[in-house]
């Protein structure tokens, strides 16, 4: 039997009117102690989210989302926050904040491959 590794995770979500909650869903964040796991799965569909916020800017959003991966990356690219030991970067991406991308909830869960798990809540969440 395979062993089992906890992880968390969190949902991506782009808030277009912070003031109305309203949001769609574009990605996802995956962390693993065990296995130095953190990663970031996203992808904005343009149509979807000119429908939802017609003056919604997605090159910044682009942007914005493409520090996650940075950040997750841990390298000098994702910058100081990029710096920080793997569960800070995780506290860090999935802090509450009122901008227009934002995380869900914190999630715990059990896996066997963490690459496998981002793929399969990005399937169920996401697209």
């Amino acid at each position: 039997m395979q062993e089992k590794h906890l992880f968390e995770y969190a949902v991506i979500r782009v808030v277009p009117c912070v003031e109305r909650e309203e949001f769609i869903n574009v990605g996802v964040v995956v962390y693993c102690a065990s296995q130095g796991f953190l990663q970031t799965l996203y992808k904005l569909n343009e149509d979807r989210l000119r429908a939802f916020s017609p003056n919604i800017d997605t090159q910044e959003l682009q942007e914005r989302l493409h520090a996650f991966e940075r950040i997750c990356a841990g390298r000098r690219e994702g910058g100081a926050i990029g710096q920080l030991p793997i569960a800070s970067r995780f506290r860090w991406l999935t802090a509450t904040r009122s901008t227009i991308v934002q995380t869900s909830p914190v999630h715990p869960g059990l896996c066997v491959a963490p690459q496998e798990t981002l793929a399969r809540l990005y399937a169920q969440l996401v697209d």
